[in-house]
Formats: structure tokens, sequence, C-alpha cells
């Protein structure tokens, strides 16, 4: 098929959610052979425009055509058979099988009427090597990172042959190594004619890797670029319709005494974080950087009770914290915003006013049965409206939001149990500039009252942009405290290497 042919083409595409107006008569072409990106602030549409093509919702109103067809999708199951594919910005897979067993889920070989596990051996190897893939086959997915999972998702939308792969956030737990795996993956299905439907709120990526640039905004259409025409700052002011001087607000804040004091802290685990020892002062903010396994996220989440921890000592305001549980930690002051927020943020399930009050519950009381309903729709009314949440209503359940809305909802649950030390790790991961610059602010605000943020990010710019001083890991190790002002990303990239043989 040729370069130039157009392969799928959205006409007036609708769908309304209860209370919302997702998409709005959605139009646009994806050429065969090309990497159509997909950008948008959260909640523009672009993940739920994906869904309606692959089956997942029905659409309300419009036309989807492959090839000129009208497709009628009732399943993601008929989208395979059809020829496309999609990796989910939500990882999904069964994570007490194996490797082979999650890629080819739903069609195993056969032999004799058994599933030829040699056989799915061998694919399986066969097409992890033609993707420059290192994992064995037999291992569990259970004992795999999060960026692995994310490989084998890709390996196996790729598996299915298809002429349309959809990528949404395919890069948000990758490492730069495997970035570039991703990349020349991409190169080489787009020789092949494939067209990839690549969403992402990295710019950085977009440019480099998309032919086409497709731009949406609260549900709506605004047009359809080729990438080479556009740079970083044109994108972001036709994705929120405004123009973004600065993507980091200014810092304006007093930095105080010490509030927590970390000294030898290692792990009950053996191959886990040892000797780890930093302070954070008030009005800080200390960002955390470091490579993929340098054991971030087990520091702060054993700050907070999650993990076991076998010596160290910390002192909050001068006085001893005996590390304990979560419920002994926010006593202490400490908040935790975890890393994945779908995973062990959000309750799906729940609404919004029931996320938001999750953390503090006992706050709205009224005796021992009863909770005071009336103030907990003030309280969320009033979070709502300081944190630009894009919401319906305060019973909107949570899972209709966007991520970027969804984030903001976590963090106003921690900021109820007024905390002094505020941990966020990886606070914007996969989230719009808009949003992005509104946690920033918020940051600074907390930074300002005097609180100390503790921010873990995979994000350079981000790191520099908004931090005071640096805390570099490496292999469980601190390798080096910088201050953010007169930082480098070489002197970064250099700490996050120091330990490695």
């Amino acid at each position: 098929m040729k370069k130039d042919t157009v392969l799928l083409e959205f006409d007036g595409v609708v769908k309304e959610f209860p209370g919302v107006k997702a998409l709005d008569g959605i139009s646009f072409g994806v050429r065969a052979g090309t990497v159509h990106a997909l950008m948008g602030e959260n909640g523009a549409g672009k993940s739920t425009l994906m869904k309606c093509l692959f089956g997942i919702y029905h659409r309300d109103g419009g036309d989807i055509r492959l090839n000129g067809e009208s497709l009628h999708f009732t399943s993601s199951r008929q989208a395979l058979d059809a020829g496309i594919s999609m990796i989910h910005q939500e990882l999904h897979p069964v994570g007490h099988r194996n490797v082979m067993e999650n890629i080819w889920l739903g069609r195993f070989p056969n032999r004799l009427g058994f599933v030829d596990h040699r056989r799915m051996y061998e694919d399986t190897l066969a097409l992890f090597e033609s993707l420059d893939i290192q994992v064995d086959p037999r291992e569990m997915v259970n004992n795999l990172t999060v960026s692995t999972i994310q490989l084998i998702e890709i390996a196996r939308a790729v598996s299915y042959n298809s002429k349309i792969i959809i990528m949404d956030e395919p890069t948000s737990s990758l490492t730069d190594r495997e970035v570039e795996i991703l990349f020349r993956i991409i190169n080489r299905l787009r020789d092949q004619g494939v067209a990839i439907i690549y969403i992402s709120h990295k710019m950085e990526e977009i440019l480099r890797i998309s032919d086409d640039v497709t731009i949406m905004r609260d549900g709506k259409y605004v047009g359809t670029w080729e990438a080479r025409e556009l740079t970083t700052d044109a994108i972001i002011s036709k994705m929120v319709g405004r123009q973004i001087e600065n993507r980091f607000p200014e810092r304006n804040r007093r930095i105080g005494e010490v509030l927590m004091r970390v000294e030898g802290l290692t792990s009950a685990l053996e191959h886990s974080f040892q000797d780890v020892s930093f302070e954070v002062r008030a009005g800080e903010i200390l960002g955390v950087g470091g490579l993929v396994g340098a054991r971030r996220t087990e520091v702060m989440e054993a700050l907070f009770g999650l993990r076991g921890v076998k010596s160290g000592k910390v002192t909050i305001k001068g006085k001893p914290y005996p590390i304990k549980d979560p419920i002994c930690a926010k006593k202490h002051g400490l908040a935790l915003l975890t890393e994945e927020r779908r995973v062990s943020g959000i309750v799906p399930v729940l609404s919004v006013a029931e996320n938001t009050v999750l953390a503090n519950r006992p706050a709205f009381a009224h005796g021992r049965v009863f909770v005071n309903n009336g103030k907990i729709r003030q309280v969320v009314d009033e979070n709502i409206r300081s944190m630009n949440v894009k919401t319906p209503g305060q019973n909107t359940l949570i899972r209709y939001l966007s991520g970027g809305n969804q984030q903001k909802v976590l963090i106003a649950r921690w900021l109820l149990t007024e905390p002094d030390i505020l941990i966020l790790d990886e606070p914007t991961r996969g989230i719009d500039v808009g949003a992005k610059y509104e946690i920033y602010l918020l940051m600074n605000q907390l930074a300002a009252a005097g609180k100390s943020v503790i921010m873990i990010t995979s994000e350079m710019p981000e790191l520099l942009g908004m931090s005071d001083r640096i805390l570099v890991m490496c292999e469980g190790k601190v390798a080096g405290i910088i201050d953010a002002e007169s930082a480098t990303q070489e002197q970064v990239m250099t700490l996050a290497t120091k330990f490695m043989v």
C-alpha cells in the first residue's frame, strides 16, 4: 500500500458519557506507512477515540472507515481480526502466568488438541529476537519490572501482524535504551506499510518519530499538520488554546529548617537500597533522580511504612520517627502519592468525592456511626475548584476522569491529611502540559507554605526545572546531592551511573 494512501478515516465521530460529551464530531485521516501522533491535554478525548476504534466503546455518532469500509466493532477481538491492535496506557498483564503465555493469550498453538508449549516458546524467542527484546519467555510476569512488561505488551501488539497499531503512551515506563528499541520497531513497521497511531505527551518524541500530528482539545478536532512544520511551542499552544510562556513556574521559596533527616536507611531485602542518607528542609522541593532500578520508589515507600527496613535512623522535626506502617507515617505528617495511580492510587468504582476523602475519613465522622455528608460535599467542592478538577460533578466515578484530573484528586486526598512532608512519585507521568503546569504551581504553593516536597521524577527537564536540590540514586545508593540551579543533565547522568559495573 502506498504511503500517501489514507488507510483509516474518522468521520464526525461522537461519544457521550453521563454529563460529558467526550468526542464532538472528530474527523481526520491516517495514512498507511506513517506514524500519526495524536495529541491533546488530558480529557481531550484521545484515548476515548481509540477505544471507539478498537471496539471497547460504542460510538454514538459518525463513522470510522478502514480501506473505505465502515467499521462496527462490538469487541476488541473483532478489531484484532480486522488488523487493528492496541497497546493500552493501562497495563493489564496476567501476572501469575509466564511471558510467552501473555504474548499468545487466546491463540495458543495446538498440537493434537493440546497446547504446544515448545512451539510457543520458539515463536516467542523468534519474535523477541526480531524486536531486540531480551526477556526469557518462561519468566513469570509477576517477577518483571513495569518497563519490561511494557515491552512485552508492545511485542504482543506486533505479533498480530496488524495494519494499524495504536500506541497509547508506550514510553511512559521505558528507559532511554528501551525507547530506542521501540523507535527501531516503529521505523521497521512504518517501512512495511503499517500505520502507527502514537499518543504521547512527550514533545521531543513526537517531533522525532512522527510524520503527521493531529491535535484535539476538549473533545474537538483542532487540526492535522506534518510534524516537520511544528515546534514544541506551536504544539503546546494548539493543545491548550493559549500561549504558555514557561514550562515551569518561577521559584519563589524561602528554605527553612530541616524537617526530616534520614541516616543510613537500609532495606530489609538483600537486593534493594542501602545506607541511604539525606535531609529535606521546610519550604524545599527535593528532586530525586536516577535510572530505572535505582530503588528511588522503594526508599520512599519504606519511609511511608510500606516496606521493611533493616537499619537506619529517621527524625522528623528533631524527634525520632519509628517507621511502622502508613497510619504511623500519617500521624507524623507524611503523605505519599504513589507511582502508579491506577494500581495503587484511585479506586475506580468510587466517586470523585469518595476518592478525595479516602485517606482522612475520620475527620468527617459524625459520632461513631454516621458520616457528615454535608461537610464532605463542601470540602470536595472546595477542592474541585481550587485544584481545577474537570469533572461533571463530585458524584462522578473517578474512572471517567482523565489521567491529569485523577492525579489532582489524589493530591487533594493527601492534602486533606495536612502533611508536613509530601512525597510525590512521578506526579506528572502521562499528564499533559497544561495539567503539569497546574501541579507545578501547587507544588510551589506547598513549598511556599513551609511544607517539604519530595519529588521522584524520570523527566530530566522536570527534575532540573522544579527542584531546589537533586538527590541522585544509583543501584540503591545515594550517588550524590547537587544544587539544582547550577546542575546540568550531564552531572545528573554521571551520578545516575556512578556505581554501575
